[in-house]
Protein backbone atom coordinates (compact mmCIF):
# COMPACT_ATOMS: atom_id res chain seq x y z
CA UNK A 1 0.00 0.00 0.00
CA UNK A 2 1.53 3.38 -1.09
CA UNK A 3 2.21 5.86 1.57
CA UNK A 4 0.53 9.37 1.94
CA UNK A 5 2.96 12.34 2.30
CA UNK A 6 2.15 13.90 5.40
CA UNK A 7 2.12 18.07 5.41
CA UNK A 8 2.19 19.12 8.82
CA UNK A 9 0.36 22.48 8.87
CA UNK A 10 2.70 25.61 9.43
CA UNK A 11 2.12 28.28 11.62
CA UNK A 12 2.80 32.06 10.46
CA UNK A 13 5.69 32.65 12.85
CA UNK A 14 6.60 36.61 12.88
CA UNK A 15 8.55 37.74 10.09
CA UNK A 16 7.90 38.96 6.09
CA UNK A 17 6.58 35.73 3.84
CA UNK A 18 7.14 36.10 -0.11
CA UNK A 19 3.81 34.45 -1.03
CA UNK A 20 3.87 33.30 -4.69
CA UNK A 21 0.00 33.57 -6.29
CA UNK A 22 -1.38 31.91 -9.32
CA UNK A 23 -0.74 33.64 -12.86
CA UNK A 24 -4.10 33.03 -14.06
CA UNK A 25 -5.39 30.19 -12.90
CA UNK A 26 -6.48 30.23 -9.28
CA UNK A 27 -6.00 25.92 -8.78
CA UNK A 28 -2.49 26.86 -9.19
CA UNK A 29 -2.14 28.73 -5.63
CA UNK A 30 -0.51 25.96 -3.08
CA UNK A 31 -2.22 24.83 -0.32
CA UNK A 32 0.76 26.65 1.81
CA UNK A 33 0.36 29.95 0.35
CA UNK A 34 -3.62 29.82 1.30
CA UNK A 35 -2.47 28.61 4.89
CA UNK A 36 0.00 31.55 5.33
CA UNK A 37 -2.56 33.95 3.96
CA UNK A 38 -5.22 33.19 6.44
CA UNK A 39 -2.85 32.99 9.24
CA UNK A 40 -0.56 36.03 8.53
CA UNK A 41 -1.23 39.50 10.43
CA UNK A 42 -1.04 41.53 7.52
CA UNK A 43 -1.02 41.41 3.64
CA UNK A 44 1.02 43.94 1.48
CA UNK A 45 -0.36 43.69 -2.03
CA UNK A 46 0.57 45.78 -5.12
CA UNK A 47 -2.94 46.33 -6.06
CA UNK A 48 -5.16 45.77 -3.01
CA UNK A 49 -8.35 45.85 -5.55
CA UNK A 50 -6.90 42.48 -7.44
CA UNK A 51 -5.59 40.65 -4.76
CA UNK A 52 -9.06 41.59 -2.98
CA UNK A 53 -10.84 39.26 -5.95
CA UNK A 54 -8.08 36.76 -5.62
CA UNK A 55 -8.76 36.55 -1.26
CA UNK A 56 -12.18 36.46 -1.19
CA UNK A 57 -12.01 34.09 -4.01
CA UNK A 58 -10.41 31.53 -1.38
CA UNK A 59 -12.43 33.34 1.83
CA UNK A 60 -9.49 34.58 3.17
CA UNK A 61 -10.19 37.94 5.27
CA UNK A 62 -6.77 38.36 6.17
CA UNK A 63 -6.30 43.12 6.40
CA UNK A 64 -5.00 44.20 2.66
CA UNK A 65 -1.99 46.88 2.91
CA UNK A 66 -1.00 48.70 -0.60
CA UNK A 67 2.57 48.56 -1.10
CA UNK A 68 3.38 49.31 -4.70
CA UNK A 69 6.88 51.31 -6.40
CA UNK A 70 5.21 54.49 -6.07
CA UNK A 71 5.76 54.13 -1.98
CA UNK A 72 7.32 51.65 -1.24
CA UNK A 73 10.01 53.58 0.73
CA UNK A 74 8.00 55.42 2.40
CA UNK A 75 6.10 52.43 4.10
CA UNK A 76 8.94 49.68 4.46
CA UNK A 77 9.60 51.42 7.98
CA UNK A 78 6.02 50.89 9.11
CA UNK A 79 5.83 47.12 7.69
CA UNK A 80 9.52 46.49 9.42
CA UNK A 81 8.54 47.60 12.75
CA UNK A 82 5.58 45.32 13.01
CA UNK A 83 7.26 42.48 12.23
CA UNK A 84 9.94 43.72 14.81
CA UNK A 85 7.60 43.39 17.31
CA UNK A 86 6.26 40.25 16.53
CA UNK A 87 3.89 40.03 13.46
CA UNK A 88 3.63 38.15 10.33
CA UNK A 89 3.52 39.85 7.18
CA UNK A 90 3.11 38.50 3.94
CA UNK A 91 4.21 39.96 0.54
CA UNK A 92 2.26 39.21 -2.77
CA UNK A 93 2.24 40.85 -6.55
CA UNK A 94 -0.51 41.11 -8.89
CA UNK A 95 0.64 37.68 -9.99
CA UNK A 96 3.10 35.26 -9.91
CA UNK A 97 5.98 35.70 -7.67
CA UNK A 98 6.74 38.73 -6.25
CA UNK A 99 9.88 40.92 -6.84
CA UNK A 100 10.41 39.42 -10.66
CA UNK A 101 9.55 42.99 -12.38
CA UNK A 102 7.72 43.65 -9.38
CA UNK A 103 7.93 46.09 -6.18
CA UNK A 104 9.07 44.89 -3.36
CA UNK A 105 13.05 44.00 -3.02
CA UNK A 106 13.55 46.92 -1.18
CA UNK A 107 11.63 45.94 1.80
CA UNK A 108 13.34 42.57 1.49
CA UNK A 109 16.66 43.90 1.49
CA UNK A 110 15.96 46.05 4.38
CA UNK A 111 14.48 43.03 6.45
CA UNK A 112 17.39 41.36 6.24
CA UNK A 113 19.34 44.26 6.84
CA UNK A 114 17.67 44.56 10.40
CA UNK A 115 18.41 40.33 10.78
CA UNK A 116 14.11 40.10 10.40
CA UNK A 117 12.91 36.67 8.67
CA UNK A 118 12.50 36.63 5.19
CA UNK A 119 10.49 33.22 4.47
CA UNK A 120 9.69 32.25 0.85
CA UNK A 121 6.50 30.79 -0.24
CA UNK A 122 7.18 29.46 -3.57
CA UNK A 123 4.49 28.72 -5.95
CA UNK A 124 4.37 30.29 -10.00
CA UNK A 125 6.55 32.56 -12.10
CA UNK A 126 6.05 33.26 -15.37
CA UNK A 127 9.51 33.29 -16.24
CA UNK A 128 10.25 29.60 -15.43
CA UNK A 129 6.43 28.73 -16.92
CA UNK A 130 7.52 30.26 -20.48
CA UNK A 131 10.86 28.52 -20.18
CA UNK A 132 9.46 25.22 -19.06
CA UNK A 133 7.32 25.26 -22.00
CA UNK A 134 9.15 27.08 -25.05
CA UNK A 135 11.42 24.04 -26.52
CA UNK A 136 14.52 26.57 -26.30
CA UNK A 137 17.75 25.71 -24.41
CA UNK A 138 17.19 26.15 -20.51
CA UNK A 139 20.53 25.29 -19.12
CA UNK A 140 21.46 28.93 -19.27
CA UNK A 141 19.38 31.36 -19.58
CA UNK A 142 18.83 35.28 -19.03
CA UNK A 143 15.81 37.03 -17.77
CA UNK A 144 15.29 40.69 -19.18
CA UNK A 145 12.03 41.75 -18.18
CA UNK A 146 10.53 44.41 -20.12
CA UNK A 147 12.29 46.44 -22.07
CA UNK A 148 12.18 50.30 -22.23
CA UNK A 149 9.25 51.41 -23.77
CA UNK A 150 10.31 54.39 -26.30
CA UNK A 151 12.08 52.71 -29.40
CA UNK A 152 15.34 54.17 -29.59
CA UNK A 153 15.96 52.86 -25.20
CA UNK A 154 14.64 49.52 -26.64
CA UNK A 155 16.71 48.91 -30.12
CA UNK A 156 19.57 50.02 -27.73
CA UNK A 157 19.60 47.63 -25.32
CA UNK A 158 18.32 44.91 -27.97
CA UNK A 159 21.92 45.36 -29.78
CA UNK A 160 23.69 44.90 -26.28
CA UNK A 161 21.84 41.60 -26.66
CA UNK A 162 23.20 40.33 -30.10
CA UNK A 163 25.33 38.49 -29.63
CA UNK A 164 24.35 37.13 -25.91
CA UNK A 165 24.54 33.01 -26.28
CA UNK A 166 22.43 32.58 -23.16
CA UNK A 167 18.20 32.50 -23.89
CA UNK A 168 16.70 35.29 -23.37
CA UNK A 169 13.81 35.95 -21.49
CA UNK A 170 11.33 39.48 -22.00
CA UNK A 171 8.40 40.59 -20.90
CA UNK A 172 6.22 42.27 -23.13
CA UNK A 173 2.64 44.17 -23.32
CA UNK A 174 -0.63 44.55 -25.57
CA UNK A 175 0.66 48.04 -26.40
CA UNK A 176 4.15 47.37 -27.53
CA UNK A 177 4.25 43.78 -28.40
CA UNK A 178 4.33 44.60 -32.21
CA UNK A 179 7.16 47.07 -32.50
CA UNK A 180 8.87 44.81 -29.45
CA UNK A 181 9.19 42.30 -31.94
CA UNK A 182 9.95 43.57 -35.20
CA UNK A 183 12.75 45.73 -33.54
CA UNK A 184 14.13 42.01 -32.05
CA UNK A 185 13.90 40.64 -35.96
CA UNK A 186 15.56 43.64 -37.14
CA UNK A 187 18.37 43.35 -34.64
CA UNK A 188 18.77 39.38 -33.51
CA UNK A 189 17.90 38.65 -36.90
CA UNK A 190 14.51 37.38 -38.63
CA UNK A 191 16.08 33.27 -38.21
CA UNK A 192 16.17 33.36 -34.51
CA UNK A 193 14.06 31.16 -32.45
CA UNK A 194 11.70 32.56 -30.48
CA UNK A 195 8.51 31.44 -28.37
CA UNK A 196 5.69 33.63 -27.58
CA UNK A 197 3.78 32.60 -24.61
CA UNK A 198 0.86 34.78 -24.20
CA UNK A 199 -1.81 34.50 -21.22
CA UNK A 200 -0.15 31.79 -19.80
CA UNK A 201 -2.41 29.51 -17.32
CA UNK A 202 -5.89 31.80 -18.90
CA UNK A 203 -8.39 31.08 -21.19
CA UNK A 204 -6.86 32.33 -24.04
CA UNK A 205 -3.29 30.73 -23.58
CA UNK A 206 -1.15 30.33 -26.83
CA UNK A 207 2.54 29.37 -26.76
CA UNK A 208 3.87 29.05 -30.06
CA UNK A 209 7.37 28.65 -31.11
CA UNK A 210 8.66 29.55 -34.87
CA UNK A 211 11.17 32.44 -35.92
CA UNK A 212 10.95 36.31 -35.13
CA UNK A 213 10.30 36.94 -38.74
CA UNK A 214 7.63 34.91 -39.23
CA UNK A 215 6.49 35.85 -35.55
CA UNK A 216 6.35 39.64 -36.78
CA UNK A 217 4.25 38.40 -39.69
CA UNK A 218 1.53 36.41 -38.21
CA UNK A 219 1.09 39.66 -34.75
CA UNK A 220 0.18 41.64 -38.21
CA UNK A 221 -2.02 39.48 -39.37
CA UNK A 222 -4.17 37.85 -36.62
CA UNK A 223 -5.25 40.78 -34.19
CA UNK A 224 -5.96 38.42 -31.11
CA UNK A 225 -2.63 37.00 -30.77
CA UNK A 226 -1.39 40.74 -30.24
CA UNK A 227 -4.01 41.15 -26.95
CA UNK A 228 -2.68 39.84 -23.50
CA UNK A 229 0.04 39.74 -21.36
CA UNK A 230 3.63 38.27 -22.72
CA UNK A 231 6.81 36.07 -22.50
CA UNK A 232 9.06 35.91 -25.02
CA UNK A 233 11.79 33.07 -24.72
CA UNK A 234 14.51 34.01 -27.38
CA UNK A 235 16.96 31.61 -28.53
CA UNK A 236 20.78 32.70 -27.44
CA UNK A 237 23.36 34.03 -30.44
CA UNK A 238 25.48 31.06 -32.04
CA UNK A 239 28.84 31.26 -30.17
CA UNK A 240 30.98 34.38 -32.68
CA UNK A 241 33.24 32.15 -34.31
CA UNK A 242 30.27 30.47 -35.91
CA UNK A 243 28.73 34.38 -37.04
CA UNK A 244 31.98 35.29 -38.48
CA UNK A 245 32.23 31.69 -40.52
CA UNK A 246 29.28 32.57 -42.02
CA UNK A 247 30.07 35.82 -42.94
CA UNK A 248 33.20 35.17 -44.59
CA UNK A 249 31.88 32.21 -46.38
CA UNK A 250 29.19 34.79 -47.48
CA UNK A 251 32.01 37.51 -48.46
CA UNK A 252 33.82 34.61 -50.68
CA UNK A 253 30.69 33.29 -52.08
CA UNK A 254 30.02 36.97 -53.58
CA UNK A 255 33.65 37.60 -54.28
CA UNK A 256 33.99 34.12 -56.18
CA UNK A 257 31.20 35.11 -58.95
CA UNK A 258 34.03 37.38 -60.45
CA UNK A 259 37.57 35.86 -59.00
CA UNK A 260 38.68 32.57 -59.69
CA UNK A 261 38.08 30.39 -56.44
CA UNK A 262 41.31 30.81 -54.97
CA UNK A 263 41.83 34.23 -54.74
CA UNK A 264 38.29 35.00 -53.52
CA UNK A 265 39.05 32.91 -50.54
CA UNK A 266 42.25 34.85 -50.04
CA UNK A 267 40.66 38.65 -50.06
CA UNK A 268 37.81 37.39 -47.63
CA UNK A 269 40.11 35.20 -45.54
CA UNK A 270 42.41 38.75 -45.68
CA UNK A 271 39.26 40.91 -44.79
CA UNK A 272 37.47 39.07 -42.12
CA UNK A 273 40.59 36.86 -40.47
CA UNK A 274 38.57 33.54 -41.21
CA UNK A 275 41.11 30.46 -42.27
CA UNK A 276 41.85 31.08 -45.94
CA UNK A 277 41.74 26.93 -46.45
CA UNK A 278 38.42 26.45 -44.87
CA UNK A 279 37.28 29.19 -46.80
CA UNK A 280 38.49 27.51 -50.14
CA UNK A 281 37.28 24.08 -49.00
CA UNK A 282 33.88 25.39 -48.75
CA UNK A 283 34.15 27.16 -52.06
CA UNK A 284 35.12 23.69 -54.01
CA UNK A 285 32.53 21.82 -52.19
CA UNK A 286 29.62 24.57 -53.34
CA UNK A 287 30.70 24.63 -56.18
CA UNK A 288 30.97 20.80 -56.98
CA UNK A 289 27.87 20.43 -55.46
CA UNK A 290 26.08 22.21 -58.28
Amino acid sequence: MARRAVVAAETADAGLYVVATPLGNLGDISERALSLLRQVDLIAAEDTRHSGRLLHHFGIVTPLFSLHEHNEEQQLATLLERVAQGEAIALISDAGTPLISDPGYRIVREAHRRGLRVIPIPGASAVTTALSVAGIPSDRFLFIGFLPAKGSGRRSELQQLQYERASLIFYESTHRIVECVTDMAAILGPEREVALCRELTKSFETILLTELGSLCARLEREREQRLGEFVLVVRGAAPRREVEAEEALRMATILAQELPLRQAAHLAAKISGYKKNRLYAELLEMRDGE
